[in-house]
């Protein structure tokens, strides 16, 4: 089984996922979309594995996502979403987990023992 996970490395949330996927001795492709943006292409994949609306992995709380004066509310297309993702990487949640074609965001981490359960 190998993993990858949409980390980073200065959220705790995140490294407690990488660890958890560490304890299950599984190969684990590590991501940090702050050093490495994601393409629009791959924020809408990891969106349709998830089953969501980009403006559903936004974290509405940062403070570029005032700055920039958003609202998840705003009549935007899902293309424009998706845009203001790739080009803010700060605001897309994490960590965020894939595994074959299943996806979940580790917040909690919980939510990714969850899956590696599912998947044995």
């Amino acid at each position: 089984m190998k993993a990858t996970i949409y980390h980073n490395p200065r959220c705790s949330k995140s490294r407690q996922t990488l660890q958890i996927l560490e304890n299950h001795n599984i190969e684990i492709d590590v991501v940090d979309y702050q050093k490495t943006p994601l393409s629009v292409e791959k924020i809408d994949g990891i969106c349709t594995g998830l089953g969501i609306e980009p403006q559903q992995i936004i974290r509405t709380k940062e403070q570029l996502f005032k700055d920039l004066g958003l609202s998840v509310d705003d009549q935007k297309s899902r293309k424009e979403w998706l845009e203001i993702l790739h080009s803010n990487p700060k605001l897309i949640e994490r960590p965020i987990v894939q595994i074959d074609k299943n996806f979940v965001i580790g917040r909690p981490p919980e939510n990714v023992e969850a899956l590696l359960n599912n998947l044995s």
